[in-house]
C-alpha cells in the first residue's frame, strides 16, 4: 500500500498542507486556516469579496483602501480575498474578525464609508447602517445587538450544500479549500471505489442534470462508461450565456476548487483521462480562478500523472467559448471544442456514445458536477433524504429583477416558488404588486401569482408549461410589460439562432417582427390595421407551435416558450396592445401618449425646448399643445414639466 494510504484523510491533508509546504508555491500560514475553521487567531483578519458583481461597484479600490488604512495606522492584520456570499445587490461585502471576537460582515462598503467602518470596528463600535451580521461560533465572543448570519432570512431559508464555501474562503487557495474538507470526496473515490462503484453511487442518489430537463446523471455516465473506446471525455459546460443567469459564474469565482473536484470525480467514474471546462471568454475572473485551481490541484497531487500513486491520470483543460448561446446545446458545444462552427447536430447518436472526436463523451453543467463531491461525502441515503421523490438534492437559482435582493438562492427541491421570492430574495421591491416570474432564461416561460405555490421539482414545474432550465429567475412587478419582456427574449433568440434549420431561423425572426408590430403605434387608423395586428397574434401562436414541433435542436424547440407561456397566462395584455393600443405598464414607448393640461401649463417652454421631435408648440407664457402625429411617446416632456401639466394617457 502506498505510504499516503496509511493516513486517515484529515491526517493526510494536514501533513500535505502544514508539514510539506515546499510542494505549494504560495502556502498560507496557519492563522488563515484557523480563521477559516473558526479557531482562535492571533491578529485581525479582513476579507474582501472580489467577484464580477463587486468589481463593478469598486471592490478592488476598497481593498486597496483597506491596505492603505492598515499601513497608515500600523495595524498588523491579514487581508484575504474571498468570493461572493451570493447577495450580489449588497456588494461590496467585507468581513472583519478581531482576536477573540466573532467574524463581522459589512454590506455596501465603498470608499466613502470604509474608513469609518474600520475605525469603528477596531474600537469596538459597529456602524449599524452597513452591518450585515456576524458568523456564529462557540469559540469567540459575539458582538452585542448584531444578528447572526445564520438567522437572517436570506440564509435561514436556504439549504446551502454547494454554496457553503462561497464568500467564506479564498477561492485562490487550495489550502483553505482543503481546510474546509476539500478533495476529501475525490480522495475517497480514487482510493476506495472503482469507477463502476462511483457511477452506481450517483445512479442510486437519483442526481439529475441541472442544466436542462433533468436527465438522470448516473444513467448518462453508465452509457459512456460502458461504451467501448480507447479514449473518453468529460466536459463541464460552464458556458452560461442566459440573460439573467449568473449562478455558474459566481460559483466558479467563489469556489473553483469544488468545480475542479467535481470534474475530477466524474472523469474518474466514466474512465476519462482528459476533461474540459468550457467557459465563457468574458468571465475573466472565473477563467483566471479556474485555471489557478487546476494548477494548484496539480501541485497538490490531485491532477496529473499517477494521482496519489493510484495509477489514475487526469488532465483538465480550460477552453474559452465565444459566448454563443447555441453552444449551451451539447452537440454545438462539442463542435466548438473541435474547432468547428458551434452548431447543433441531430441526435442520435448521443454524445455519451459518440461525442468529442467521435468518442464517448459526458457533458454536464457546473451545478450538476459540484453536487457529486457532496454525494460522495455525505452518502446516498443522506442525499436522497433531501428533496422530493423524483427530484433529489437542492437547486440553485439566479434571482434578479424586481426583488429586494439580487442573489443566488440554493433551496431544497420541493420548496415553493413563493418562498424563494419572498423569503430568500426579500419580496417585491418598494411594496409593488407581483406580476410574474420568468424561469429558465430566454427559452424559459413565465408564471403568474397563482403559480407561486408550485413546488420546485422537475415534474411540478413542467406541469405549469415551463421548465427549470438553467434556473435563471427574473421577477416582474406591476411596472413591467410582459410583451416588452417577450420581445427582448425573442430578439435574443433570433440573434443567437445558428441559422441551420429554417423553423428556428425564420420563425424567431417573424415572431419578433409581430411583437415589434403590436408594440408600435399604427401608421393609420383604418380597421385593416387592427385586423392585421390581430392576425399577427394568431399567427404568433401557430408559429410558436411550429417551432416547438419542427426545430432541429433544443434551442429552437424551446425558443417559443416565452411566447406560448405568456399567451396562455397574459392574453389580456396582448389584447390591450392590439385593440386598445395601450401598454398598461407604460413601457412600450410608441403606445404612450401625452397631453398638456392647458389650465396647469404656465408656458415656461421647457418641455418644448427638450422635445426631440418638435411635437410641442406654443408661445412663452401661454399654454402649449402636443402634436400627436409628431409625438414618439418618449416622455421627456412628462419628466421635465415642473407644474404637472403634462398628462400621460
Amino acid at each position: 500500500m502506498p505510504e499516503n494510504k496509511k493516513y486517515a484523510y484529515q491526517e493526510f491533508l494536514i501533513d500535505k498542507v502544514l508539514k510539506k509546504q515546499e510542494i505549494i508555491s504560495d502556502p498560507k500560514d496557519l492563522a488563515v486556516i484557523n480563521h477559516i475553521k473558526q479557531k482562535s487567531i492571533e491578529k485581525p483578519v479582513i476579507t474582501v469579496s472580489i467577484n464580477s458583481s463587486s468589481v463593478v461597484v469598486g471592490a478592488h479600490k476598497v481593498k486597496e483602501k483597506i491596505n492603505e488604512y492598515l499601513v497608515e495606522r500600523n495595524i498588523d492584520a491579514k487581508i484575504i480575498t474571498v468570493g461572493s456570499l451570493g447577495i450580489t445587490s449588497l456588494e461590496t461585502i467585507i468581513s472583519v474578525q478581531l482576536p477573540g471576537k466573532c467574524r463581522l460582515f459589512y454590506q455596501k462598503v465603498t470608499l466613502k464609508n470604509i474608513i469609518s467602518i474600520l475605525d469603528g470596528t477596531f474600537n469596538n463600535f459597529i456602524q449599524e447602517e452597513n452591518v450585515l451580521g456576524q458568523l456564529k461560533d462557540d469559540l469567540h465572543d459575539p458582538w452585542e445587538k448584531v444578528p447572526y448570519l445564520q438567522e437572517l432570512a436570506y440564509f435561514k431559508n436556504q439549504q446551502r450544500l454547494i454554496l457553503k464555501n462561497c464568500g467564506f474562503i479564498n477561492p485562490e487557495s487550495v489550502e483553505e479549500y482543503v481546510a474546509f474538507g476539500g478533495y476529501k470526496s475525490f480522495y475517497k473515490a480514487i482510493n476506495f471505489h472503482t469507477p463502476e462503484e462511483v457511477c452506481n453511487i450517483i445512479t442510486e442518489s437519483k442526481l439529475r442534470g441541472r442544466g436542462g430537463e433533468g436527465f438522470p446523471t448516473g444513467k448518462k455516465w453508465q452509457i459512456a462508461r460502458e461504451t467501448p473506446s480507447d479514449q473518453k471525455y468529460l466536459i463541464c459546460n460552464a458556458g452560461e450565456s442566459d440573460p439573467g443567469g449568473f449562478m455558474e459564474r459566481l460559483l466558479m469565482e467563489s469556489d473553483p476548487h469544488k468545480v475542479v473536484e467535481g470534474v475530477a470525480i466524474s472523469a474518474y467514474a466514466i474512465g476519462a483521462q482528459k476533461a474540459y471546462i468550457y467557459i465563457e471568454s468574458e468571465y475573466e475572473i472565473a477563467v483566471q480562478r479556474i485555471k489557478k485551481a487546476i494548477q494548484q490541484a496539480k501541485d497538490f497531487g490531485f491532477l496529473g500523472h499517477d494521482i496519489l500513486e493510484t495509477g489514475y491520470n487526469l488532465d483538465i483543460i480550460v477552453k474559452r467559448g465565444a459566448g454563443a448561446y447555441v453552444c449551451g446545446e451539447e452537440t454545438a458545444l462539442i463542435s466548438s471544442l473541435e474547432g468547428k462552427r458551434g452548431k447543433p447536430n441531430s441526435k442520435p447518436p448521443y454524445p455519451a456514445t459518440k461525442g468529442l472526436n467521435r468518442q464517448p463523451t459526458v457533458v454536464n453543467n457546473v451545478e450538476t458536477l459540484v453536487n457529486v463531491p457532496v454525494i460522495l461525502e455525505k452518502g446516498i441515503d443522506w442525499y436522497k433524504s433531501i428533496g422530493t421523490e423524483d427530484s433529489k438534492g437542492t437547486k440553485v437559482f439566479s434571482v434578479s429583477g424586481k426583488v429586494d435582493f439580487t442573489c443566488l438562492a440554493e433551496v431544497e427541491m420541493g420548496t415553493k416558488l413563493r418562498d424563494v421570492i419572498y423569503r430568500v430574495a426579500g419580496g417585491i421591491k418598494n411594496g409593488k404588486r407581483f406580476k410574474a416570474v420568468h424561469i429558465g432564461g430566454p427559452s424559459g416561460g413565465s408564471l403568474t401569482e397563482k403559480h407561486l405555490d408550485t413546488v420546485i421539482d422537475y415534474e411540478s414545474v413542467m406541469l405549469t408549461g415551463v421548465s427549470l432550465g438553467s434556473a435563471g429567475m427574473v421577477v416582474l412587478d406591476e411596472d413591467n410589460c410582459i410583451i416588452d419582456m417577450v420581445k427582448y427574449f425573442m430578439s435574443f433568440m433570433q440573434k443567437e439562432s445558428c441559422g441551420i434549420c429554417i423553423p428556428c431561423r425564420e420563425g424567431t425572426r417573424r415572431m419578433h417582427e409581430i411583437l415589434e408590430n403590436i408594440t408600435k403605434k399604427p401608421k393609420d387608423e383604418n380597421g385593416h390595421t387592427t385586423l392585421q395586428r390581430f392576425k399577427g397574434v394568431t399567427q404568433l401562436e401557430s408559429l410558436a407551435e411550429v417551432l416547438k414541433d419542427t426545430s432541429m435542436c433544443g434551442l429552437g424547440k424551446k425558443a417559443s416558450n416565452p411566447v406560448l407561456s405568456t399567451l396562455k397566462w397574459f392574453r389580456d395584455e396582448y389584447e390591450d396592445h392590439i385593440f386598445e393600443r395601450k401598454c398598461s405598464a407604460g413601457i412600450c414607448q410608441e403606445l404612450r401618449s401625452f397631453e398638456i393640461d392647458v389650465d396647469a401649463c404656465t408656458g415656461c417652454t421647457l418641455c418644448a425646448k427638450k422635445c426631440p421631435t418638435g411635437a410641442i408648440v406654443g408661445t412663452a407664457k401661454n399654454a402649449h399643445f402636443i402634436v400627436q402625429d409628431k409625438c414618439i411617446g418618449c416622455g421627456i416632456c412628462f419628466d421635465t414639466c415642473k407644474f404637472s401639466a403634462v398628462i400621460s394617457k
